[in-house]
């Protein structure tokens, strides 16, 4: 459960903040002054706290300080009655997460609220240690041992990952990424913000995906309040929340004809304007993009503009697939289940034999993220000190099970004629279709185009079936 402290001194509004969180299974503590939250602070660990800017003892902007200071692992969300466009990109600078203003609309802070702890959770798996003696003029070069443990494998394709991402890293160039649904892109954006001169300066990310042509303006660039219909308070965007720093755009591809076109005369002019202003505002953003489609073939079908392509591509990075990071992938595994333990509050040790070999076995189809979902749902279905087979998904144990059976077809042996080649032909369809439907065999015989005896029959010839 997500832990959140309120921290306000208006007790009725904390106390409606509070039984409004707890009712969307949120788990909450209330303070009513600085010094009170950071004695909840110093006793347990939240993720995320949310502050009122102006409180009795401090205010907002020295509580985000201190917080980020002693816990940089809790998110920061400002809460005021008055909006100050100035002081909501210092704060955000700072490292706040977002800034709200009141009145507080209960869809509006539940969305913020859980788009911060997703942020933040992000920024604690991915977070780079840098030594606080670590140069930080313009090309320094970070040492290895700097990069987490998704991005400093052992695997060759990871060595390779953190060589590119060390050559690019320091300079200013617009970077794409490119690989699988799943390989973890954002990560690789982290590290390469993290081992930057933009350090200390904001990352934001944007999930370009899930943009419609009417609110593509709006999350770009920002908007004043009153500039359309239902723009009840101004509102910053993401080039200028990152101002500074580093802009990650995440599914660039899916971005419309329309808006790439607004993207490239920011990117080309390097200022923007809030939707309902006048004023320009001047930027100094590093811009990496993500994509899991091949952005070539886009271009050439009319759905990506070339001069935004290569505006963007500066320097490209491919992201290996899970399957191919050979030794990576327990560590990741590891790393995942110590991040559930302290979800969850357990302490589970480790995986038996059964579930490694199947861990490593399987072809991850969705790679890092099914990874971790796959080790989160197993650690909360456990109740020993190691996760058991049966805690995995059957998609996982049964293609193991497939693998098992197509090398027990090859290293069986038999005469080198026509019907055994047929047959052998034969049992390896069958394999196939029984994977692609996680080994139910009414699917599969359907598939087949045979009954299920017939499907069972063939499966028992070869001591297949179970």
């Amino acid at each position: 459960m997500r832990k959140i402290l309120i921290v306000d001194d208006e007790i009725n509004i904390g106390l409606l903040l509070s039984k409004f969180l707890t009712r969307n299974s949120f788990s909450v503590s209330t303070a009513t002054s600085g010094v009170s939250a950071m004695e909840y602070l110093a006793k347990e660990s939240y993720d995320l706290v949310l502050c009122d800017y102006r409180l009795e003892d401090t205010d907002g902007k020295e509580m985000l300080i201190k917080i980020k200071e002693s816990y940089p692992g809790t998110g920061v969300i400002i809460i005021t009655g008055y909006s100050d466009i100035k002081l909501a990109v210092e704060l955000i600078k700072l490292g706040a997460y977002d800034y709200i203003t009141k009145p507080l609309y209960p869809d509006e802070i539940l969305n913020t609220i859980n788009k911060a702890i997703d942020t933040q959770m992000a920024l604690n798996v991915n977070r780079l240690e840098i030594p606080a003696e670590a140069p930080k003029q313009k090309g320094s070069k970070p040492s290895s041992s700097q990069t987490d443990n998704f991005v400093n494998g052992t695997s060759a394709a990871s060595k390779e990952l953190l060589r590119q991402i060390q050559l690019v890293a320091p300079t200013t160039y617009s970077v794409i990424l490119t690989g699988e649904s799943g390989t973890g892109k954002e990560s690789v954006a982290m590290a390469i913000h993290l081992n930057s001169p933009r350090r200390d300066q904001p990352f934001v990310a944007m999930d370009c995906g899930s943009l419609t042509k009417e609110l593509a303006g709006s999350e770009f660039f920002g908007h004043e309040k009153g500039s359309f219909t239902g723009a009840l308070y101004t509102k910053i965007g993401h080039f200028e929340m990152a101002n500074g720093g580093t802009l990650f755009l995440d599914e660039v591809g899916n971005l419309s004809y329309e808006i790439q076109a607004a993207l490239l005369r920011t990117v080309q002019e390097r200022k923007i304007k809030r939707i309902g202003s006048t004023k320009e505002i001047e930027l100094d953003v590093r811009i990496i993009v993500a994509t899991n489609e091949n952005l070539s073939d886009a271009i050439q079908k009319g759905r990506f503009r070339e001069d935004l392509y290569h505006r963007f591509n500066e320097f490209s990075l491919s992201l290996p697939p899970l399957r191919q990071r050979g030794s990576d992938i327990m560590l990741f595994a590891h790393t995942f289940l110590k991040g559930a333990n302290q979800e969850l509050n357990r302490k589970i040790h480790g995986f038996s034999e059964e579930v490694e070999e199947c861990i490593m076995t399987y072809n991850w189809p969705g790679n890092v993220r099914e990874l971790k979902n796959v080790v989160r749902r197993a650690s909360l279905l456990t109740e020993t000190q190691e996760i058991q087979l049966k805690a995995l998904p059957l998609e996982i144990s049964t293609y193991a099970k497939a693998s098992a059976m197509e090398t027990s077809i090859a290293r069986t042996e038999k005469p080198r004629d026509l019907k055994n080649a047929a047959l052998e032909a034969e049992y390896e369809a069958i394999l196939k279709v029984l994977r692609e439907v996680n080994f139910n065999k009414t699917k599969a015989a359907k598939i087949l185009n045979i009954d299920r005896k017939t499907l069972y029959n063939k499966m028992r010839a070869i001591n297949l079936e179970s």
